[in-house]
């Protein structure tokens, strides 16, 4: 089953969700600012997505922005960072869309034919 890591104030979020039910597939929903994936849950992410740990944070967000994040990102351990991911929703960029196997983060046309 498709987990889709979600926000509905997300246009990104909205643009995959839309994109999931137009193409009939069957996903859950999680609502990220209110279960954010476990420590144990992104370090398993980061491992199948082969992505590295900055992109999976909102960088635009108001979260990243009020943290400093910008200069921290670059200092901070890969730990310290699931740390950071897992305790704020809204510190992960979204949506994270996961099967167990493949992992995507954000959403574009590029992220769309992986799920296609």
């Amino acid at each position: 089953m498709i987990k889709m890591y979600y926000y509905n104030k997300c246009g990104t979020s909205r643009k995959a969700k839309k994109f999931f039910d137009e193409h009939g597939m069957d996903y859950e929903i999680i609502p990220i600012v209110e279960e954010p994936p476990t420590k144990k849950e992104i370090k398993d992410m980061l491992q199948k997505s082969g992505i590295e740990i900055k992109k999976f944070f909102n960088t635009s967000g108001q979260s990243y922005r009020e943290l400093g994040m910008k200069d921290k990102i670059k200092k901070l351990s890969e730990e310290e960072l699931i740390d950071i991911l897992a305790s704020d929703g809204k510190m992960i960029k979204r949506p994270v869309i996961t099967d167990g196997e493949k992992v995507t983060v954000g959403w574009n046309d590029q992220v769309a034919e992986v799920w296609n």
